[in-house]
């Protein structure tokens, strides 16, 4: 029924009975009543209708649908809406026509309920802007009343800016671009920034249209990383890289600027097509080296701070956006290179000499090892030939062990002038890294600045006894330390060392000696210059047989003589005693011999 219908005449009313007081004329009360409900709408509960505000205060909103009685609905089912005002078209659900006092109850946020998945889906589809309320804040955005569906509203989708301060936008209603549905689980994602972006992105067309090169622009600090700043140019973003913010060295953008400042920048680079605009800040001030002092050069003394330190080397500012670098060789006369923390850390004040000044390149390199005089320059004079010095271990080598007297001052004591007597195969056996050890200086090569240096010579050569003492053919008491491709190592008294061969380890019975065993050698070979004594432990049993083979013979030999000798004297006074007559008679029988 239209509002027309309902507001025209009852074409044969009585208006005289009605004067007259009898208002029902010739209908009856039923029948009237039966023509006033016809007149009102039929509503049914649980429908969904259309009504229209009649009335509003704090608390509720009066609303006609036409039917007999007007319906209250609490004003907080419209907090999405607060420009909620009278004769507003609200959509209502009906709970109940008639409750226990006649009165037509009815609830706007079950009819929204009732129609909000249908709505959402269609504002989705026709990329329709809608109206919602923000309710509360939840982890990484907010939580948003749309139609009466609790939706999420991102973090990053609240506005084109980062937000800093969510919960100024509790309670707040705002247009917003339905951007996802997931029909399984219900869930709706908004975003309000989805709205703005189609206006930036005219007016960054704009404003990017107008850009050229070494441009000044004046702009806001809108975002501060760890790598740069973001400069809003109003409607449009800029990055000011770390590098170049300022002419000196910048740990964090936050040293040099604060977030809403507003600053002037010069366009360095931009692009068209991705959009991108680099900013620099540093280049709207002089270049410190500009400033330099004209007067400062090679060799001048200049004092600053570290700033970054590198495995080579440190970089000392010595005016605010000028540097130079300290190469670790030029931190100490010392030959051993080390890492150039060992001697300097960020923020030390150091002083150090101008050793390269390049004006036009902007480079400056400096020595601080200059301060200090060469301890080369008068080496002869402080570490003459044959001088006794305490040295530090530095390093070792197959060949020997470097030491440093002092820094700046290395040495090498080659290995063979470790020890009189041990035999090392290396340095790490006789000492160790750090360790100190005592020198002498056996020769200066000053060019090189390397000494060589002796620690055995620091005692008396003991060969000079051990030739009287280890002649060849003595014996001693020795016991095999070591087993070796070509024989054995075995440590005598005083504590010398000897070698011996395979062959001459043989013991006795024919086995073979062993490690840590102790046995009598023999020296077969002495040598004083190359240090060597050759020894035997066979020799010493083959030679007492061959003494006693010896002895054999001798005595067999003058028990043969002994024998012919007492042959020769059986034949002999025979002779001495024989006569003439024997002789005649011998005569005679010889005669009768050649007869027979």
């Amino acid at each position: 029924m239209t509002e027309e219908l309902k507001n025209s005449p009852i074409a044969d009313f009585d208006w005289d009975a009605y004067e007259k007081g009898e208002t029902h004329g010739d209908k009856s009360r039923e029948e009237l009543t039966k023509t006033y409900d016809e007149s009102l709408n039929t509503v049914k509960d649980r429908e969904v209708t259309e009504g229209t505000v009649i009335a509003l205060n704090k608390r509720e909103a009066v609303v006609n649908i036409g039917y007999k009685s007007d319906g209250i609905i609490p004003i907080n089912e419209f907090r999405y809406n607060p420009d909620l005002k009278v004769g507003d078209k609200v959509e209502v659900y009906v709970e109940n026509p008639e409750d226990k006092k006649g009165q037509l109850v009815l609830s706007h946020r079950k009819a929204r309920a009732a129609k909000s998945w249908e709505r959402i889906n269609q504002a989705l589809e026709n990329n329709e802007i809608i109206k919602g309320l923000i309710t509360s804040r939840t982890k990484g955005g907010m939580i948003v009343d749309v139609f009466g569906i609790e939706a999420f509203l991102p973090g990053s989708q609240i506005d084109v800016r980062p937000i800093r301060d969510y919960d100024i936008f509790v309670g707040k209603t705002m247009e917003f671009k339905v951007v996802k549905i997931n029909q399984e689980f219900k869930n709706v994602v908004v975003s309000h920034k989805a709205l703005i972006e189609a206006e930036l992105e005219q007016q960054r067309r704009e404003i990017i249209s107008k850009l050229e090169k070494g441009q000044v622009l004046e702009g806001t600090v809108k975002n501060i990383t760890n790598y740069g700043v973001f400069i809003d140019l109003g409607g449009v973003d800029g990055l000011i890289h770390i590098t170049d913010l300022s002419w000196g060295r910048v740990s964090h953008p936050s040293e040099v600027v604060e977030l809403d400042q507003k600053l002037n920048v010069v366009i360095l680079e931009f692009d068209n097509e991705k959009k991108r605009i680099a900013l620099g800040l540093k280049q709207l001030m002089p270049h410190p080296w500009d400033a330099l002092d004209p007067d400062l050069k090679v060799g001048d003394k200049v004092k600053g701070r570290v700033v970054v330190m590198a495995e080579y080397g440190a970089f000392v500012e010595v005016a605010p956006g000028v540097e130079g670098l300290i190469h670790v060789s030029e931190m100490s006369w010392s030959q051993h290179l080390r890492s150039a923390q060992d001697f300097m850390k960020v923020g030390d004040e150091v002083e150090a000499v101008i050793l390269t000044l390049d004006r036009e390149d902007r480079k400056m390199s400096l020595g601080v090892k200059q301060l200090k005089s060469d301890p080369w320059e008068n080496i002869e004079t402080k570490y003459p030939v044959g001088s006794r010095h305490t040295a530090k271990v530095r390093n070792f080598t197959n060949f020997g062990v470097f030491v440093e007297i002092e820094e700046g001052v290395d040495g090498l004591i080659h290995i063979s002038d470790l020890s009189w007597t041990k035999k090392v195969k290396h340095p790490s056996e006789f000492t160790q890294i750090g360790a100190d050890i005592e020198v002498q200086v056996l020769e200066i090569d000053k060019d090189n600045r390397r000494l060589s240096l002796g620690h055995k010579q620091l005692e008396e050569n003991p060969w000079d006894v051990f030739e009287t003492v280890f002649t060849v053919g003595s014996i001693h008491e020795g016991t095999i330390v070591d087993m070796v491709e070509k024989g054995a190592v075995v440590a005598l008294p005083y504590g010398v060392e000897g070698f011996t061969t395979p062959k001459h380890l043989v013991k006795e019975d024919g086995s073979q000696a062993k490690v840590d065993e102790k046995l009598n050698f023999k020296v077969i070979e002495f040598n004083k210059d190359s240090k060597r004594i050759i020894l035997s432990h066979s020799r010493i049993f083959e030679d007492e047989a061959k003494t006693e083979r010896n002895e054999a013979r001798k005595a067999r030999k003058a028990a043969g003589n002994k024998r012919q000798a007492e042959e020769q004297n059986v034949v002999t006074p025979a002779i001495e005693k024989t006569t003439l007559g024997d002789l005649a008679a011998l005569a005679a029988l010889k005669e009768k011999l050649s007869e027979k």
